[in-house]
């Protein structure tokens, strides 16, 4: 069995609120005996500036006592792909590795696992031009509008979404108008994938709660205790930027 100075990095997985970041610093104190440890967060949320109770992002407190890393990098006016973060955290790993320390990813955005371990299929960037048009056209017909162009061009991917699902809508048509292809030929084409990551060689270890009403009750204590730090405050100071919207 490899022994954590000798595997690229441990993972731990979960839903929201089994306790991912309380086992994550428990498991660094522990490994930490033996090496440094550094996290690299794999939470869509927790990227973004001045979303942090709404996130329940780690406190300052907890990224003291572990380095953290993936964390407050980006503002949410701009958006942060799967794709980058393939690129940063394969980075990051490399990074950690090379300072002697080991690297514990910890996260619940599962398509973030995925496409780390699995690689991620090479579609087109996004174009701002192409999603301002289709911005524009879904203001003047509707999105349902928009999705039913969707099932002509790409009949799978509009199967599976609903006619009020704006972003991947407009994703999707996007891929469309840019490279010509539907965007399940992309999903489809596993072999074409370009941006596979050597990562199966890491550990992985999974919260599964086998009692949902458990896990229910705490998400609902964890959402009590976010109303009671300020989230509603949060989210009006969000709101008040008046640069962000919905998607």
């Amino acid at each position: 069995m490899s022994t954590p100075e000798h595997l690229p990095f441990i993972a731990l997985a979960g839903p929201t609120a089994s306790g991912k970041t309380a086992g994550a610093l428990a498991l660094a104190a522990v490994l930490g005996r033996r090496m440094p440890v550094e996290i690299i967060s794999l939470d869509s949320a927790l990227v973004y500036r001045g979303m942090d109770i709404g996130t329940a992002k780690p406190t300052l407190e907890e990224r003291a006592f572990v380095p953290h890393h993936l964390i407050d990098i980006r503002d949410p006016l701009h958006a942060y792909s799967a794709a980058e973060f393939v690129q940063d955290a394969t980075r990051l790993v490399g990074e950690i590795r090379a300072r002697g320390a080991l690297p514990l990813l910890v996260g619940g955005t599962m398509l973030y696992f995925k496409a780390l371990f699995d690689g991620i299929d090479d579609m087109p960037a996004a174009d701002p031009t192409v999603r301002a048009r289709l911005e524009a056209q879904a203001i003047e017909q509707g999105w349902p509008a928009l999705h039913a162009e969707l099932a002509l061009v790409d009949p799978a991917t509009a199967t599976r979404l609903a006619p009020g699902d704006s972003q991947r809508i407009q994703r999707a048509l996007e891929v469309w108008q840019v490279s010509g292809r539907p965007l399940s030929s992309f999903h489809t084409a596993k072999k074409g994938a370009t941006t596979a990551s050597p990562m199966s060689a890491g550990a992985l270890f999974s919260l599964e709660p086998e009692n949902r009403a458990w896990l229910h009750e705490r998400i609902a204590q964890r959402f009590d205790a976010m109303l009671a730090a300020g989230f509603v405050d949060e989210v009006r100071q969000l709101r008040a930027r008046g640069d962000l919207h919905p998607d």
